[in-house]
Formats: C-alpha cells, structure tokens, sequence
C-alpha cells in the first residue's frame, strides 16, 4: 500500500507553532490575535507544524484550556479528532526536531509565556551598561536587537502589551522586530519614541536628545509639555532625524544610513559640527571628558577619527582649531583659543 509521508516540517515552523500555543492558552486572547494566527495557520507548513505541537502538549496534558476549538474551529488540525483508539499516548511518538533540542526551545517559549502570567503581566526590568570603550549587543526576548554604545546604559521593561525601554545614558542603535499589537517605546531624556518594528538610532546628550531614522517610519514625541498643551510630536521616515530638548523639538533635518551609524563601524563622523556637540560624542570614549570654552564652543569640525583613539581624535580637533588643552584640572580638559 502506497502511503504520503507528511512533508518535513521546518524548525522555524515548529518554533512559532510553540509560541501560537503559548500564546492561546493566555486567559485573554485579542481580535489582532485571531487575525494573525487565521492568516499564520492557512499556510500548509504552519497548519502541520502545529498539529505537531498540539499532539505534543496533548500528551503533556497542556491543552486542558487551549481554546482554539472554540476560537478558530475551522483551523483545528484533523489529526486533533482522530479516533481514540488511533493510538494511545504511550503509543505516540516524539517528533524527530524534538530529539534535537526543540523541546526545550518550545519549552523555553512557554516559559517566557507563563512568566507573563505569574508577575502581574511584567517582567523584572532588565538593566544593560557599558563602560567606556565597550560596545554590547543586546538580544532582546522580541527578536529585537540593541547595539550599546560605549559609556551607555539601557533598561528594559516589557509586559503583555508594551515593549518599553529606557535610555538612561549614552547611544544606542536599535533593529526591532515588527509586533503590530505590541508596540516599542523608548524613553530617552526629552524625548519619547514609539515603534512597530524598524531601525533607528538615539543619541542622549546632555541637554537633548537626537533620533536618527535608517528604516521605516518612528513617532518622537516631548516627554513633557508646558500646562495645558498637548506634547508635540512628529513622524520621521528613513534618513530624517530631529532633535527633542526642553525648548521642544527641532525642525526636521536630513541624515543617512552611514551618518546615524558610523559608531557601529568604529567611526565618528563630524561635518561642520559644532565644537560643543563634537565634544558630546568624544566624550563617551575620553577617560577624562573634555569641554569647550564659550569663546570656542560653536566652531565648527569636520573630519572622520577613530573610536579606538580617543585622546588622539581630541589632539587632532584641538590641532585643527588652534586650540589649547588645559589640563590643569585632572577630572576635564578645557579647550580654549591658543595663545599666541
């Protein structure tokens, strides 16, 4: 007799098949949930992927209130009604991907799920920090990924319906993946930034903040606003930025992909930047950060330096601007016009 072996399902498949599972044992299940799991389950793959995983956690007995007969009965998998005396559980057999370790990663999935359940729908706020030279990447539970400039600091809050972070210092470059029913925040000084999914930079200074799109669309928005007027905000596309301090928000201004970056490639980049500006981001590498005198402070550098030479990249803007070092003060260097 002829039989049609099941196609050979895929680890991917099977990885979301576990997460679709986690995610409809939650005791609320959203109209966006429904959509996305119709559209995800009309896929062959996806529709044996997660048969595969029901007849698992059937023999578990982890299905007891998986409400997918009554939330999506045209989406339940034939092999869910078979006969009782098919086979009895002792009889079923482990998927082969399981024996290679997909049972702890589907594991792995529920757990982050459940963990969702049992601390008031938050997890434990994450705190990430470098120190000053150091540049971490972050892998976030999302799928999302943070890279961490030098001298930086992130704290990371996600619940049930919000992914929220916190820029606390320094610079970041984040690539986050698209959740259209949980969106991305990131709280950074003046300003408030919200996301579905796409690329974009902040840089935290003293006195403002600067956001750098590189990849679809980012809302920035003050953080606070004069009594009774609604915070303003905008909407940047790729290769547009603004800046948000306590005077508001700056006009829109143009950048690019290697402009927003160039800290991820070891680079900084300055192009008729004012001095004091300049001296913001040198000073996330200085072990002794500089400052520019009011006489010097808005001249203007130009030029590409390398983050690995910090205290030579200030040696090369004090040369190019007939400035003088003051070291006089061991904890800053004061940059003020030479002396002739």
């Amino acid at each position: 007799m002829k039989t049609n072996p099941k196609q050979a399902v895929s680890e991917d498949s099977l990885d979301q098949a576990c997460a679709w599972v986690a995610r409809l044992r939650s005791d609320s299940i959203s109209s966006s949930d429904r959509r996305q799991f119709s559209q995800w389950i009309a896929q062959e793959e996806n529709q044996q992927a997660f048969a595969e995983i029901t007849e698992l956690w059937g023999d578990l007995g982890a299905l007891s209130h998986l409400p997918v007969d009554t939330l999506f009965p045209e989406s339940i998998p034939a092999q869910q009604n078979r006969p009782t005396e098919e086979k009895s559980p002792k009889q079923w057999a482990l998927p082969q991907w399981l024996m290679g370790g997909g049972l702890a990663a589907c594991g792995a999935i529920v757990a982050l799920w459940v963990g969702y359940q049992g601390t008031g729908d938050k997890f434990n706020p994450q705190l990430y920090a470098t120190e000053r030279g150091q540049v971490q990447t972050i892998n976030l539970p999302d799928g999302s990924e943070v890279k961490l400039n030098s001298n930086s600091e992130l704290r990371v809050i996600y619940n049930r319906n919000e992914r929220r972070t916190e820029l606390v210092r320094g610079e970041a470059f984040f690539e986050v993946a698209r959740q259209t029913s949980r969106p991305f925040t990131v709280a950074a000084g003046s300003a408030n930034i919200r996301v579905l999914g796409t690329e974009f930079n902040v840089e935290l200074n003293p006195k403002s903040t600067k956001v750098s799109v590189t990849e679809g669309t980012v809302s920035v928005s003050e953080a606070d606003s004069a009594p009774g007027l609604q915070p303003e905000s905008v909407q940047l596309v790729k290769n547009e930025k603004v800046s948000v301090s306590d005077r508001g928000l700056s006009p829109i201004g143009q950048t690019s992909v290697e402009e927003a970056t160039d800290w991820t490639r070891g680079l900084l980049v300055f192009e008729k930047t004012p001095l004091k500006d300049a001296l913001n981001e040198l000073n996330r590498y200085l072990s002794v950060p500089a400052a520019a005198s009011p006489k010097v402070e808005n001249r203007l550098v130009s030029g590409t330096f390398e983050v690995s030479d910090p205290d030579n990249t200030l040696k090369a803007i004090a040369t190019a601007l007939d400035l003088h070092e003051d070291h006089s003060d061991s904890n800053l260097t004061i940059l003020s016009p030479a002396h002739n």
